[in-house]
C-alpha cells in the first residue's frame, strides 16, 4: 500500500487501513475511546458464542464485564507468578521433545520448529486453563499426538479466517451461501476446540457446585468460582466457553510464528544466531526485529468508530472499520533504515538511551500487541511465553541449516504471515548432559 492511509467502501461499511505510526497512535491512544468498538462478523460470533469474549466484542457492558475480568483475575502479574511453575513445567517438556529429536542423528536431529513452538504454546495454555498439557496420551518422544494435532490444526484454521475477507461480513443476504467456504472452515475448527474444551469445562463447574473443589489451581478453576456482589456465579457457561476459546485463539499464533520467523532469519545471518546465544538477555531485541519484519498477521483486528471523527486531517465516518497495518508500520521506509533487512542490534539503540528494550514500541512503528481500550490484556503473557520460547531453544542447542540447503527460503504463505514452508533446523545440544535434568526452580526469563 503506498500511501499512509486510503478508505474502500464494502457493502455499508467503510474499510481504512492505515500505515502511518502518526496516524496509527491517534487512533489508538489520542482517539481509542471512538475507536474502541469491534465488527460484528460471521467468524467472531461463532467462536464467541455471540460476541460473549474482551477482544471480539463490540464496545459495550459484556465487553466491559469480561475485560475486567480479563484484566484483574485472569492476566494480572500476581496470576502470573501464581502459575509460574506450571510454564516452567512447559519450558522443560519443550526442551525433551527436542533433546529427544537431537538422538536421530550423529550430527544433531531434524528438528520441525514451526511444530515445536505450537505445540509449546498450546501445551502452555492448556497447563495454564485446565493444568494439562496433553488432551491425549502424546508420542513417546514428548511430541503432540492426534488429539493435539488436531487441536492446533482447529486453531490455526481459526487464527487465519478470524478477520480475514468473508463477503457475507458486508453484504449479510449472502450470509448462509458461504459463497467461499468460510462459514464451514470457522464453524467445524470451533467444533474441534469445543470437542475438547466443552467436556472438561462443564465437568469443572459441575464439581465446584456440587463442592467437591475450594480452592483455585488454575485459570479455568479461577472463571469458574467468581461470584457477584449476591454470591451468584459471575460467568455463565458459555461465557466461560467462549472466554476459553477466545484465549487459546490469542495466546498460541503470536509466540510460535515468532519463532520460526526470528530463527529463520538468525539461520541465515548466523553471527546474529551466535550474538543472540552470546547475550541471552538482549534476546528481546530479536524478538522485536523479528515482529518488525515478519508480523503474525497484516492487520490489527478491526477498530470501529463509534461516532464521526478526523484523525490526521482525514474525516472518518461513524461505523468506518480502521484496520492499523502491521506489515506497513513494520517496514516504513520513512521509519526504518534498510526496513527489508533483519537487524536486531537497531533495538538496542533503546539500551544506549538507557531506557530497557521491551516488545511494546511507545511510537507505534511497529505493531506487537496494540495500544488503548482495545489494546491486548495478555501483553506480559505473551511476552513471557515469546521470550522464554526462544531462549531455552538459543541456550539448550546449537541450529544450523540442514547439509544440503543453502539458504532459508523467507517467502511468506499466500494470505498468511507465515513462512511458506515449515521451518526444519538441525539441533545439537550444546551443554553438558547433567543440565538437562530438569528443575521447575530455574525459569530464563
Amino acid at each position: 500500500m503506498n500511501t499512509e492511509i486510503a478508505c474502500i467502501r464494502l457493502g455499508n461499511s467503510h474499510v481504512i487501513p492505515v500505515t502511518c505510526p502518526e496516524i496509527s497512535l491517534q487512533i489508538m491512544r489520542k482517539k481509542d475511546a471512538i475507536f474502541a468498538s469491534r465488527p460484528l462478523t460471521m467468524a467472531t460470533d461463532v467462536l464467541s458464542k455471540g460476541h460473549l469474549t474482551t477482544i471480539l466484542s463490540p464496545l459495550g457492558d459484556q465487553w466491559r464485564k469480561m475485560k475486567r475480568v480479563m484484566v484483574s483475575e485472569i492476566l494480572s502479574r500476581e496470576r502470573h507468578r501464581w502459575l509460574h511453575e506450571k510454564r516452567v513445567e512447559e519450558a522443560d517438556n519443550l526442551v525433551r521433545y527436542v533433546l529427544n529429536q537431537c538422538k536421530n542423528g550423529d550430527e544433531g536431529g531434524l528438528v520441525d520448529l514451526r511444530l515445536v513452538g505450537r505445540h509449546y504454546c498450546c501445551n502452555v495454555m492448556r497447563k495454564l486453563i485446565f493444568n494439562r498439557g496433553y488432551l491425549g496420551e502424546g508420542k513417546a518422544d514428548g511430541g503432540p499426538g492426534f488429539e493435539e494435532e488436531e487441536y492446533i490444526d482447529a486453531i490455526i484454521a481459526l487464527v487465519i479466517h478470524l478477520y480475514s475477507f468473508c463477503i457475507s461480513d458486508y453484504w449479510l443476504f449472502l450470509r448462509g451461501l458461504d459463497l467461499e467456504g468460510h462459514e464451514k472452515i470457522v464453524e467445524d475448527a470451533t467444533r474441534v476446540l469445543e470437542k475438547y474444551n466443552n467436556p472438561i469445562i462443564e465437568a469443572r463447574i459441575q464439581q465446584w457446585r456440587d463442592g467437591k473443589k475450594h480452592e483455585p489451581q488454575d485459570l479455568l478453576d479461577v472463571l469458574v468460582s467468581l461470584t457477584d456482589d449476591n454470591g451468584t456465579p459471575l460467568l455463565s457457561a458459555d461465557e466461560i466457553k467462549a472466554q476459553v476459546n477466545e484465549i487459546m485463539i490469542a495466546a498460541v499464533d503470536n509466540p510460535s510464528n515468532n519463532l520460526e520467523w526470528a530463527l529463520a532469519e538468525m539461520l541465515n545471518k548466523p553471527h546474529t544466531l551466535q550474538k543472540a546465544r552470546d547475550e541471552l538477555d538482549n534476546v528481546v531485541g530479536k524478538h522485536r526485529e523479528a515482529f518488525r519484519l515478519h508480523s503474525v498477521a497484516p492487520f490489527s483486528p478491526p477498530h470501529v468508530s463509534v461516532t464521526d471523527t478526523t484523525v490526521g486531517d482525514y474525516f472518518i465516518p461513524k461505523g468506518s472499520h480502521v484496520i492499523v497495518s502491521r506489515v506497513g508500520l513494520g517496514r516504513n521506509p520513512n521509519v526504518w533504515d534498510d526496513p527489508g533487512e533483519f537487524k536486531p542490534e537497531r533495538h538496542l539503540q533503546d539500551c544506549n538511551k538507557g531506557e530497557e528494550v521491551v516488545f511494546e514500541e511507545p511510537d507505534l512503528r511497529l505493531f506487537t500487541f496494540g495500544r488503548g481500550r482495545r489494546g491486548c490484556p495478555g501483553v506480559v503473557l505473551g511476552s513471557l511465553m515469546t521470550t522464554m520460547l526462544l531462549a531455552r531453544l538459543l541456550q539448550g542447542f546449537d541450529w544450523s541449516i540442514q547439509t544440503n540447503q543453502g539458504t532459508i527460503d523467507l517467502c511468506p504463505g499466500r494470505g498468511v504471515a507465515f513462512l511458506a514452508k515449515p521451518l526444519l533446523a538441525v539441533a545439537k545440544p550444546r551443554l553438558p548432559p547433567h543440565v538437562y535434568s530438569f528443575s521447575t526452580e530455574s525459569e530464563i526469563q
